[in-house]
């Protein structure tokens, strides 16, 4: 008797599992980090995982500076600070003998003149053009300091790329960092620059304490988590731990550097905020 002809197709004992859509990567680094950049790591890098949340942090930046500066308050802090750094160089410049007491009086005069009258179309191209620059300037340094740390000192195994990818998909964070800041300002009618524990105290960040107190933001520590955890993943380490304590580590490190740094050269309180 012949044998049965119709027999069922043979099963893959393993099915191939499916690549993670961007959609469900955005959504696993706010529930599932581990998890999703485990997934991640089974294939290769995509610009698409970097690329579009610095795109999209960078629009809700830029978004964030024109609002705050459509409320008149805010609008009005801001041109007062900036003016209090203007009149710190122009004392300098008057104490140097560069220029005298009636010669500074004068620029203030027309550097106040000229922002109430386009300033602020001047400051809305400045953050249109500025905002983008730095972000990616920064992204590609910080991403490099990573890198470099990974690869010498972490033994990781992956590439550049990797770190992207892991360090660009965390800002979907900053992107909520950023709507809290500008529902805080306006609840508080004043300008927030984070929202962290010395913004929402309003502390002067430029001595040692309150600078320690800008580091104390729940989205920020939450931002440099994820990163550690998504550079263990991609970097196929088994140890999570060390990943996230070197993230840490190097932010605290830089920032307290050049909190240092900028006391000596003014220059540098861009870096740090203060």
């Amino acid at each position: 008797m012949d044998e049965t002809k119709n027999q069922a197709p043979a099963m893959s004992p393993v099915e191939e599992e499916a690549e993670l859509s961007h959609t469900d990567k955005l959504v696993g680094v706010f529930t599932e980090p581990a998890k999703t950049y485990s997934k991640m790591s089974e294939f290769p890098p995509k610009t698409a995982d970097w690329i579009i949340p610095l795109i999209v942090a960078i629009i809700f930046a830029i978004l964030s500076n024109i609002i705050m500066m459509s409320n008149p308050a805010i609008k009005s802090q801001i041109v007062e600070k900036q003016m209090a750094a203007i009149e710190k160089q122009l004392d300098e410049a008057v104490q140097k003998g560069q220029l005298t007491e009636t010669q500074k009086e004068q620029q203030l005069e027309t550097m106040r003149d000229g922002m109430a009258k386009g300033g602020g179309m001047i400051a809305m191209i400045g953050t249109i053009i500025g905002i983008p620059f730095a972000f990616f300037i920064m992204f590609f340094i910080v991403t490099g300091v990573f890198y470099l740390i990974i690869k010498f000192a972490l033994k990781g195994d992956g590439t550049y790329k990797a770190a992207m990818s892991s360090y660009g998909l965390a800002y979907y964070i900053l992107v909520i960092q950023i709507i809290v800041m500008v529902i805080l300002a306006f609840s508080m009618n004043r300008l927030f620059t984070g929202v962290s524990v010395a913004e929402i105290i309003n502390i002067d960040k430029s001595t040692f304490g309150g600078f320690l107190l800008s580091k104390a933001d729940i989205f920020s520590i939450w931002f440099y988590a994820v990163i550690g955890i998504g550079f263990a993943k991609m970097f196929k380490s088994q140890t999570t731990g060390k990943y996230v304590g070197m993230v840490f580590a190097v932010w605290l490190g830089f920032s307290i550097l050049f909190y240092f740094i900028a006391q000596a050269v003014p220059f540098f309180k861009a870096f740090t905020g203060a």
